[in-house]
């Protein structure tokens, strides 16, 4: 399916799939035990997942919002999620972006990075999200 074919809560699915995917990654390079040391296949696709992390936490506030439910009831608390999501976003975003800009990276700065409450809230948010969007 096309990006411009998808619904919003279709475009969400996908970031979170993203999200999801990214993190798996993350845990398995952190068991790794990687010193970082020189570069590697692994540590290239290790900065292409976190690249998919930091850009669908950029983009999944935007796609929530779009893809919430228009009635009158729901909207004041879809509007008060929004903004507690987007700000839980920011936090993970801005870790994420902070372990990029390191080089090389480890696998203990990755294993502190997923052991971070910033990027475990919005995994949760985000399990929350999916299903409020079913």
């Amino acid at each position: 399916m096309s990006d411009e074919s998808r619904t919003p809560a279709q475009e969400v699915e996908a970031s979170i799939n993203a999200v999801e995917e990214a993190y798996e990654f993350l845990l398995a390079y952190a068991a790794q035990g990687i010193s970082g040391e020189g570069r590697s296949e692994l540590g290239s696709q290790l900065s292409d997942m976190l690249i998919a992390m930091r850009d669908a936490f950029a983009q999944l506030p935007g796609l929530a919002r779009a893809a919430a439910p228009r009635d009158e009831e729901g909207a004041a608390q879809w509007a008060r999620f929004g903004d507690l999501f987007a700000s839980d976003c920011e936090r993970a975003k801005t870790l994420v972006e902070l372990v990029l800009s390191k080089s090389p990276i480890s696998s203990q700065l990755v294993d502190n990075l997923n052991a971070s409450m910033h990027v475990r809230t919005v995994l949760t948010d985000l399990f929350l999200l999916s299903e409020l969007l079913k």
